[in-house]
């Protein structure tokens, strides 16, 4: 069990630059998070980076940072808050500027990997600090200032990283983070004060090593096994091995006396629900994101930039919608709203897989718009009845276990989601380039050699053996491909929002404070 977060009787000028470190902190978390997507296809071209590689380049930031953010707070309860989190911000930085310099896609994904583990400090850490620098009346405003800025980052980091993009400063993207790293950085060294749990359980470090080698494992695999074969060695290899690693993680959990994933936890079904519905729907979330990202660019013919301000729906509607939402919750529990919400959210993705080769963004208004505020409004709908559900489903003194938990379902899934649908799109792509070019006859050099391109997915280049004559079909039929792969991946991510929707309609009870269930030590 976790103890409560000591409160500081901090001066109130204190509390303005606590508030100040935290925010600038997370922020650099939340613009990696929003500006990458629609910056990858200039990331992909000037780096030389396969479809795969990509997916890695996400991967590799996500599943350290769902493995290990459990115990980055952990880490700073028992070390110091300040101490870890500043830490997490230098590391954060040091990897962002790695990141900015890398000449070629192995070296961008080994950086990612250390942002993940300076993310996994950092993030709890913000969050952290507020809490244990402000006393609990003031607490809900700092954690809402805190969260309007954070969304606002959200708000214009597409456009932000598809102006970057098309100016040719992808780079640019990464290097943002370093003057949020100095402010975060100055103020936690000269003005706030530190603050460490003395109770605080010992680490998990055997449950860290294993949840990493586990989504390790599996995205390796998954990701192999287009390009080697299911039955290479180097796919099926990682896939048991990562398997096996979170069988033995489940096991270690449950025989730890101080797990970093307390699976007691779990026996409350709203509180497995809510983290299903969580494992469902930011997985689908996540993969969605990504490929009507590259849609838009490589298939529509938008700019980067373009493809960026398409989302600005979406992250509007979240932030208007999603403080009204948390109310309606409050009064009616959250059972309505998390099937409703989910289902939208599917709609969304129902609408936007059947928008074919549009006029390009001429046709944004009537072709993509519509799925864009479904998405938005099941989203807005979900975010804030979801975290209500996780938080009343267990007893008050377990509520930042369960929130941190929850945090990290949702993280995990990001990466089981871009692992197994990235290697759908990958075998998917290959197959429809096969055969929509088999009526070419192309040569058989040609044909080898445009095998070769299709791990680019949507970047996959006309190879020189192919005929000038024959070029633009060629080039059509990527095109084609590459939508049609984008269609089936939101057909999927479709049906794990409605999933989704269904597990909430029967695993949260009704009414408000319904979702309190038997948990250890529940109410």
């Amino acid at each position: 069990m976790l103890a409560p977060l000591p409160s500081l009787p901090t001066a109130k000028a204190t509390g303005r630059w606590i508030l100040v470190a935290a925010t600038a902190a997370s922020c650099m978390a939340f613009i990696d998070g929003s500006v990458l997507n629609v910056a990858l296809p200039a990331l992909q071209r000037d780096l030389g980076a396969s479809g795969a590689d990509l997916l890695w380049v996400l991967n590799g930031y996500l599943l350290v940072l769902a493995a290990l953010i459990l115990e980055g707070g952990a880490l700073g309860d028992r070390l110091g808050r300040k101490r870890v989190s500043m830490a997490g911000v230098g590391l954060f930085a040091a990897a962002s500027l790695a990141c900015a310099l890398a000449p070629g896609p192995a070296w961008l994904i080994a950086a990612r990997v250390v942002q993940g583990v300076g993310g996994a400090l950092l993030i709890p850490g913000s969050l952290a600090l507020i809490s244990a620098g402000f006393p609990a009346d003031q607490r809900g405003q700092a954690i809402g200032t805190w969260s309007t800025a954070t969304t606002l980052v959200s708000l214009g980091g597409p456009a932000l990283g598809g102006w970057l993009a098309d100016a040719g400063w992808w780079r640019g993207i990464f290097l943002l983070n370093l003057p949020l790293a100095a402010v975060a950085l100055l103020v936690l060294w000269r003005k706030v004060p530190e603050t460490r749990d003395p109770a605080a359980a010992p680490l998990d470090g055997a449950g860290a090593v294993l949840a990493a080698l586990g989504l390790a494992g599996l995205t390796f695999g998954l990701l192999t096994a287009p390009a080697r074969g299911w039955a290479s060695p180097l796919a099926w290899g990682p896939l048991a091995g990562g398997a096996g690693a979170l069988a033995l993680f489940v096991g270690v959990e449950a025989r730890s006396p101080h797990p970093m994933l307390p699976l007691g936890l779990f026996r409350s079904r709203t509180f497995s629900g809510a983290n299903l519905l969580t494992l469902l729907l930011y997985g689908a979330l996540t993969a969605a994101m990504l490929f009507l990202s590259l849609n838009l660019v490589q298939v529509q013919g938008y700019s980067q930039l373009q493809a960026g301000l398409a989302f600005t729906p979406l992250a509007g509607l979240i932030a208007l919608l999603s403080r009204p939402a948390g109310r309606w919750a409050d009064r009616h529990g959250p059972r309505p709203l998390l099937t409703a919400g989910p289902l939208a959210v599917a709609a969304g993705f129902g609408w936007l897989s059947f928008v074919g080769q549009t006029a390009g963004p001429a046709a944004y208004w009537t072709a993509f718009l519509p799925g864009m505020v479904l998405f938005g409004l099941g989203m807005a709908f979900t975010v804030v009845p979801l975290t209500t559900a996780v938080m009343t489903a267990v007893a008050d003194h377990y509520a930042g276990t369960a929130s941190g938990v929850n945090n990290a379902v949702s993280r995990a899934a990001g990466v089981l989601a871009i692992a197994v649908l990235g290697a759908f799109a990958l075998t998917h792509f290959a197959g429809q380039l096969r055969q929509r070019t088999a009526p070419l006859h192309l040569s058989p050099v040609a044909r080898r050699a445009l095998g070769r391109e299709a791990g680019q997915l949507g970047a996959a280049a006309v190879p020189a053996a192919v005929p000038a004559a024959q070029r633009p079909a060629v080039q059509a039929a990527v095109r084609e491909s590459f939508g049609h792969t984008c269609q089936r991946v939101l057909w999927l991510c479709a049906g794990l929002a409605g999933l989704s929707a269904g597990l909430a309609f029967w695993l949260v009870p009704a009414g408000p404070r319904a979702a309190q269930a038997a948990a250890p030590g529940g109410a």
